[in-house]
């Protein structure tokens, strides 16, 4: 797949990456996890001729994760990125990101759950690892611009570009990525969001000949690749398993536990208390160690509070201002209509149109266009307020 080249005024033309000159003098880094989406990249524009140099990150320490499925940026997959780049005659390097990643990801995760917050350590790593330092590297390496593997769309327009969902619903990154800044999405390209599915990917990959082309897609949080955060979490704070009551809503208490790491909002299940009526965790209390707990409707939030925003619209973020747009709480749920008031520069109060289940803190909340795939950026939630007290 040749991406198209645009015009940029009259007798001058664009290259695929957006820039006036021959791909041959335009170098890129491609972030190479070594699977299968970021190697199709890579090979891509390699075949178009562009000055490709591909980076892996490595996240952990090698030897160990040599022997861990499951675990990008590591063992495997550093050997698997390598190949790519021999095959398709480009340099490749590896970066030994470990402390990095531990402090701005893992240390966070970590953290996050002891004080009863719910993480998405993935845009941890986006909005850090990969498009704050290693960004920072690609300018180092005289690089036009950095490219990755996501499910998203960079839309080139007079002024700034946007960032858009990707063409494909189902493989849609783009909640992933709402921290990404004007500066970065100017630097950054995702040629991937343009592709119809993740079968389109794979039919590219064997195309190139490509040895990862039907290699498995990475599971899970890369870090806990058993599923397992309780034991991550554990073995990182020793101290972390404090335990503590499991309250209702309206007060009683119904019995204790082991740790609030071992509970999320929303969860029913493996509360530990017995039958009777069904219940939900409707928030978890770090300062008092308390797991509250309460009927399904107990879960429903309409107005919350987000922080950390970065905003990616074309008018400046006004606390004079109401903005109507779409918002998703979680990746995996579809836009919901919302309004977003903004308190400061990097705080707002989001009302949902209708009421959403378990928002939890500490996840994303992530702007977008009304009945559009536009994104206009987001905030971490932090505060919310249920139906029922």
């Amino acid at each position: 797949m040749a991406l198209p080249t645009t015009t940029l005024h009259a007798g001058s033309r664009l290259n695929s990456l957006g820039f006036a000159k021959e791909p041959a003098e335009t170098r890129v880094l491609v972030a190479m996890s070594g699977g299968v989406d970021s190697s199709v990249v890579a090979a891509m524009f390699a075949m178009e001729g562009y000055d490709v140099v591909g980076v892996t990150l490595q996240l952990y320490d090698h030897g160990a994760a040599m022997s861990k499925p499951g675990m990008c940026c590591a063992g495997r997959d550093i050997h698997d990125a390598r190949r790519i780049a021999e095959r398709m005659s480009f340099p490749h390097y590896v970066l030994d990101y470990e402390n990095r990643f531990k402090e701005s990801v893992i240390d966070d995760f970590a953290d996050s759950y002891l004080s009863g917050l719910t993480p998405v350590p993935c845009i941890r790593c986006n909005q850090s690892v990969k498009f704050r330092d290693l960004l920072a590297t690609a300018r180092d390496l005289d690089a036009d611009c950095m490219a990755t593997g996501h499910y998203v769309r960079r839309v080139a327009r007079p002024g700034a570009p946007e960032l858009h969902m990707a063409k494909d619903a189902a493989r849609d990154q783009s909640y992933f990525l709402f921290a990404t800044t004007h500066e970065q999405l100017d630097f950054l390209r995702f040629p991937l969001g343009e592709l119809a599915s993740k079968a389109e990917t794979r039919a590219l990959a064997a195309e190139f000949g490509l040895s990862v082309a039907d290699k498995p897609d990475s599971q899970d949080i890369c870090f806990v690749p058993d599923g397992s955060y309780v034991s991550t979490i554990e073995k990182l704070r020793p101290s972390a398993s404090q335990p503590g009551d499991i309250v209702h809503v309206d007060g009683r208490k119904l019995g204790t536990h082991a740790g609030i790491i071992r509970y999320t909002v929303g969860q029913r299940r493996g509360l530990g208390i017995g039958g009777g009526e069904p219940l939900f965790v409707v928030r978890l209390d770090a300062d008092s160690r308390q797991v509250i707990v309460g009927p399904r409707e107990a879960l429903e939030i309409r107005v919350f509070e987000v922080e950390s925003v970065n905003w990616l619209g074309d008018i400046p973020f006004d606390g004079n201002k109401e903005y109507p747009i779409a918002v998703r709480v979680r990746s995996t749920r579809p836009p919901k209509a919302a309004f977003v008031r903004p308190i400061s520069p990097t705080r707002a109060e989001v009302e949902l149109l209708t009421p959403e289940e378990g928002v939890a803190p500490g996840q994303a909340c992530v702007f977008y266009e009304q009945d559009g795939t536009r994104v206009f950026g987001g905030g971490w939630i932090r505060k919310s307020s249920s139906r029922i007290p």
